[in-house]
């Protein structure tokens, strides 16, 4: 399911706030007109404008200015009588208006220019957010709360770069990965290396720094992604959250899979994330995949046909160095 998913569902709670402003509007001049019948009068008077003008231009089609300006000036004598009316009960003015949430789109989504509405773009980023599984997470785990001085400076095993070093050429990889976002450069990133080095962290920096942009990010475990595609294949009652989540992972802006290697390997799932990998790939959508495995246990797993397209569209970012979750637990 596209972005168009979301425009929907959003364009109808707009229609169900329009129709809640419009009932309690109602009710509030149910509540006055009890009080004043005059200002129902007076409604009803101004309501007739428009037919009086119509009827007026339709009598006289060579002279009607001078009824129409009379009919004007009566009906602004009426809404100058409400207006005492209201004040003298202590009635604020706009008290018989509608009154909507956002008074610059009027609850529409749309500015009067046709453009969107701030409001209208805020609710597509939340529904990103709501949707990308991940959005607990994000208030911490973000490029501006990264700290480098988690990793160290010092040489590790064979690596030419320190695992400090190694992170900065990482970091402002993943930092061009999500300036560039929006052109066509086929940039996908495969992060690798043992737990608790930051891989996951990073995706989710990337992730809140696309869905503040609007985009639809999709974060799922490999193993997570395996039920939505059994579930989606081989039940017939398939509620429409399924397949809303089976769809998400061939449509959504960026799709983030963690911890490839950890669902159960098969002809099955092989075969079903070759699909994924390869659909987004034809279509330009990026994916980003976290793993423990090295290069040569995909190619092992997942066979040569998917490795190929790994390996021939996605950087390959090697994680090293000490487990920071030990080294953070240390401190």
């Amino acid at each position: 399911m596209k972005n168009d998913f979301f425009i929907k569902k959003i364009l109808l709670e707009y229609e169900k706030k329009r129709d809640r402003a419009q009932r309690e509007l109602e009710y509030r001049k149910s509540q006055v007109y009890e009080i004043i019948p005059r200002i129902k009068e007076i409604d009803e008077e101004i309501s007739k404008t428009g037919i009086k003008i119509s009827k007026a231009i339709l009598q006289n089609t060579d002279n009607y200015l001078e009824k129409v300006n009379e009919i004007k000036e009566y009906t602004k004598k009426l809404k100058q009588e409400k207006a005492i009316l209201l004040t003298e009960n202590n009635i604020p003015l706009n008290f018989l208006e509608i009154q909507y949430e956002c008074s610059k789109c009027k609850d529409s989504g749309f500015l009067d220019s046709g453009e969107k509405c701030n409001c209208f773009k805020q609710k597509l980023i939340d529904k990103a957010y709501e949707m990308s599984n991940i959005s607990h997470l994000l208030k911490e785990e973000n490029f501006k709360n990264f700290n480098i001085d988690l990793f160290s400076d010092e040489k590790f095993e064979d690596e030419n770069l320190s695992p400090k070093q190694n992170m900065l050429k990482i970091l402002n990889i993943c930092e061009g990965f999500v300036f560039n976002f929006d052109k066509k450069n086929d940039e996908n990133l495969l992060f690798y290396g043992s737990t608790g080095l930051g891989k996951t962290y990073l995706c989710n920096c990337i992730a809140k720094s696309l869905l503040d942009k609007g985009k639809i990010v999709i974060y799922q475990t490999a193993f997570k992604i395996l039920e939505i595609l059994e579930e989606y294949k081989f039940n017939s009652n398939q509620s429409p959250e399924i397949k809303l989540s089976y769809e998400l992972l061939f449509d959504c802006d960026l799709l983030i899979i963690d911890d490839l290697g950890t669902e159960l390997a098969n002809k099955f799932t092989n075969i079903e994330i070759f699909n994924i990998i390869n659909s987004r790939l034809i279509q330009n959508k990026k994916t980003i995949i976290s793993t423990n495995l090295s290069p040569a246990d995909i190619i092992k797993i997942y066979g040569e046909r998917t490795a190929s397209r790994i390996f021939g569209k996605f950087t390959i970012l090697k994680f090293y160095g000490p487990d920071l979750r030990w080294e953070i637990k240390a401190k």
